[in-house]
């Protein structure tokens, strides 16, 4: 029998291409609930994940629901954190945009009303109110880009916990290799046009793709791999 490809194997999911989620912490996010006027809850815990960068914390609200969200910098146990349209604005408070001023760091921001929180989760990271409208908030976010949200999306005032992280290096192959296995499927990634002609379908050659990176888009899960269904490739004349 001819040995699997590493595509094939990967997508049979076996636990080598699998991320060790039930290691982790749980998801994190706020509490789907209708907007309120105000409602406060106590951080019971700061938990150590190991499949993120930042660490969490854990809410008990007044209501007895609970919720982990990343802890954003300077937050204890035992500290009160209140949300809802009229929650003083300080950090760990969590507020719609709406209610939220201009210049403010702010971070796990709603995508839309109601998802619990999608963007700026990172440690370290923080976004900023640019400007307000009657029907949307302007925010930039950390790569600079600027997006326009709903009001009613909620967000954490402050920034993400575990800034430093980044200043420490990996020193050593090792700690790397076992710092990206606990979340990644597959460490090192290596470039296909590298890989041996069994591990990949562009693999095999003198390094450079011996044959076209285009594939059409009924192809087998095992070669759709490149430029799955392109119009066109190549750099644009300008």
């Amino acid at each position: 029998m001819p040995r699997r490809t590493k595509m094939q194997r990967r997508g049979k999911g076996k636990p080598k291409y699998t991320a060790k989620s039930h290691r982790f912490a749980g998801e994190a996010g706020f509490v789907a609930r209708e907007p309120k006027d105000l409602i406060t809850g106590r951080i019971v815990e700061i938990l150590h994940d190991r499949g993120r960068t930042a660490p969490l914390i854990k809410i008990k609200y007044e209501d007895n629901s609970e919720a982990l969200l990343p802890a954003p910098e300077g937050v204890y146990e035992g500290q009160v954190i209140s949300e809802g349209l009229s929650a003083p604005i300080q950090v760990g408070n969590i507020l719609p945009l709406s209610s939220i001023p201009e210049g403010t760091n702010i971070f796990n921001i709603e995508k839309k009303p109601g998802d619990k929180g999608k963007l700026v989760r990172s440690s370290g990271s923080s976004a900023k109110i640019i400007t307000k409208e009657k029907d949307k908030v302007i925010v930039s976010l950390p790569s600079k880009k600027t997006v326009v949200f709903n009001p009613r999306c909620r967000a954490i005032i402050g920034k993400v916990a575990g800034g430093g992280r980044k200043e420490k290096p990996f020193v050593k192959a090792g700690k790397k290799h076992y710092a990206m296995r606990v979340r990644s499927k597959v460490w090192p990634r290596v470039s296909a046009t590298a890989m041996n002609a069994i591990d990949h379908p562009l693999g095999g050659g003198t390094g450079r793709p011996g044959k076209r990176f285009t594939t059409s888009r009924r192809a087998p899960r095992g070669a759709r791999v490149g430029s799955i269904a392109a119009k066109r490739t190549g750099k644009k004349k300008k």
